[in-house]
């Protein structure tokens, strides 16, 4: 979903610190992406859903936050306001700066971006095989909806209420 002109203006309150995608910023995200990502590969044994569509498509079709940090990009979320919620698409955190509490902020600013669309809940998914992103989402409040079967992973939906 390509945000509106509003969206690409000021920065909105609650998400200081991060800002909009542009274009030239495509090649930064897809490393970062790629480095976030590597861990998940690994255990899934195919290719994370995030890194099946190229980086400039994600910065075109959906609110592309990224967080600068040292030189190169810090973390990014990915977000698909939807009718009845917002689609977290993708937290990605530079594995150098994990436990750094990125992933935490990049959620809380999900969330501050769901109360400024007026909606009220969150989605998002995670590979079944990925225990550990699982748990974590469940020590930030989000829970299992259901588990869907893709043809090569199974895929865990999951949602938390604001």
């Amino acid at each position: 979903m390509s945000a509106t002109g509003a969206d690409r203006g000021s920065l909105p309150a609650g998400l200081d610190g991060l800002r909009r995608a542009r274009p030239e910023d495509a090649a930064a995200f897809d490393v970062l992406q790629r480095a976030a990502y590597a861990w998940n590969r690994e255990i899934l044994g195919v290719e994370p859903l995030p890194l099946q569509v190229g980086a400039a498509d994600v910065i075109a079709r959906y609110e592309t936050w990224l967080l600068d940090g040292d030189g190169r990009l810090a973390g990014a979320l990915v977000l698909e306001p939807r009718p009845d919620d917002l689609l977290i698409w993708s937290v990605s955190v530079d594995p150098a700066r994990q436990d750094a509490g990125i992933g935490r902020r990049l959620l809380a600013a999900a969330e501050t971006r769901a109360r400024q669309l007026g909606l009220s809940t969150l989605r998002l998914y995670t590979g079944e095989k990925l225990a550990k992103n699982i748990d974590w989402y469940r020590r930030r409040g989000y829970e299992v909806e259901r588990t869907e079967q893709l043809a090569d992973r199974r895929a865990v939906h999951m949602a938390k209420a604001i």
